[in-house]
């Protein structure tokens, strides 16, 4: 029995991931801050309660144990990933970093993405946070054979969370019949993942020989416009799709807080070529299609009226940028 820690563990991919570990007749052990009410953790799950960003909790948490992997799904800094390689080293047979998809060259030079493209983005620091990470790792790896695994994921998600830049804020609008704003020209190809799909993916790279020393992206074959991506939202709004269209650059001007994630990742097409993954993972792909998710997102958010959340000030944005873009009225 593979013998699995997973730090994190509540989120919208690690939370898939622990499900299919214990399907997979993993041992799974589960440690965070246990704060999280929105993705209870299984039955059959051990929980260890520490803050994972304090390498103190972290140790008296986990005591002298040991495990066959474990996944770190909440590290976003080289100081933190530092830290891991020198508690886990012969404590585990292998150590998974959940990086992501955004370290690739950005914009990409040449499409499908693979493992080989090479990891630069100079819009996001997040993104070169992981990258430094990674950087760490692959020395690790090859100075004292530290075990590590790196994988990528890119826009995966679950019930709870809305692709677009306004969130519900867009699907009110929809429902109210205003116009949306869609970056761009709306044709960019986006690469959406059901975390339900990527966790077949993930679990079945643990506890596996072969995924040492290697990256991985995780990723499904499922790749829509932004067009699409709101459209679909839209028929499962059941309200019209009014789509006006402004350039990423003038969106990330007027939202700075948008800028890094638009530019840096969403404005560009990212289709990913995962044979490396299925190779070793057979059974992984995409069985959840976004016209589906878009369902399951909307009725979700309809039987939970209080995530219903809008952002007035960005509601009042995208009036300006739409009012902007057609001074005479959307049409």
């Amino acid at each position: 029995m593979t013998r699995v820690l997973y730090i994190g563990g509540s989120g919208v991919i690690s939370s898939a991931c622990v499900r299919a570990s214990l399907q997979r007749g993993h041992e799974v052990t589960v440690l965070n801050r246990g704060r999280s009410t929105e993705r209870p953790l299984p039955d059959g799950v051990e929980q260890l309660t520490a803050d994972a960003s304090s390498p103190a909790s972290v140790r008296d948490a986990i005591g002298t144990r040991e495990f066959d992997a474990v996944a770190q799904f909440v590290a976003f800094s080289p100081e933190q990933v530092q830290r891991d390689i020198e508690l886990f080293s012969g404590r585990t047979g292998q150590y998974v970093f959940i990086s992501s998809a955004s370290a690739y060259q950005t914009p990409p030079s040449r499409l499908p993405v693979t493992e080989s493209t090479p990891l630069r983005n100079p819009f996001w620091q997040y993104s070169r946070d992981k990258i430094a990470g990674e950087d760490l790792l692959v020395a690790a790896y090859r100075d004292s054979g530290f075990p590590m695994t790196i994988v990528r994921p890119s826009h995966t998600y679950d019930h709870t969370g809305l692709p677009t830049l306004g969130g519900w804020t867009d699907i009110a609008r929809m429902r109210a019949g205003k116009p949306v704003v869609v970056h761009g020209d709306g044709t960019s190809l986006w690469t959406v993942t059901h975390n339900s799909d990527f966790a077949v993916g993930f679990t079945g790279l643990l506890g596996n020989p072969l995924a040492l020393g290697e990256a991985f992206t995780i990723t499904g074959d499922h790749a829509p416009t932004w067009n699409q991506i709101y459209e679909w939202l839209a028929d499962a709004a059941g309200a019209p799709c009014n789509i006006i269209h402004v350039t990423s650059d003038r969106i990330a001007s007027a939202v700075p807080e948008l800028g890094p994630g638009l530019l840096g990742d969403k404005s560009h097409s990212m289709i990913f070529d995962t044979s490396k993954l299925r190779a070793l993972v057979p059974e992984f792909g995409t069985t959840v299609p976004y016209w589906q998710g878009a369902r399951e997102q909307i009725a979700w958010f309809d039987a939970h009226q209080e995530k219903q959340v809008t952002d007035a000030a960005l509601d009042a944005v995208f009036d300006a940028l739409i009012a902007e873009a057609h001074p005479r009225g959307a049409h």
